[in-house]
């Protein structure tokens, strides 16, 4: 996989609404929470943006690390299995 952008989260970090944005173009999200995955489909179902931030934001307030995003698929979180399908 070729990386065409890379941003260093603390150095740039993403904070509050502003996650949002990243969400443009994307239709499906996956979000690591500990052991449990929630897998949105933002085509059939937008959820609101009070619950999208749920998903987006650590207890900072800041985008969760790490996120990757390949083509219209987004990852938060780390889950090797979700990375594994999603990238491969």
């Amino acid at each position: 996989m070729d990386v065409t952008s890379e941003t260093n989260a603390k150095k740039d970090p993403i904070k509050g609404r502003a996650a949002l944005r990243i969400l443009d173009g994307v239709d499906q999200l996956h979000v690591t929470k500990g052991q449990r995955v929630v897998r949105v489909d933002l085509r059939k179902q937008r959820p609101s943006d009070e619950e999208l931030l749920a998903l987006l934001l650590g207890p900072s307030g800041n985008l969760r690390a790490p996120t990757v995003r390949r083509g219209r698929q987004l990852v938060v979180g780390f889950h090797e299995p979700t990375y594994r399908s999603v990238l491969c």
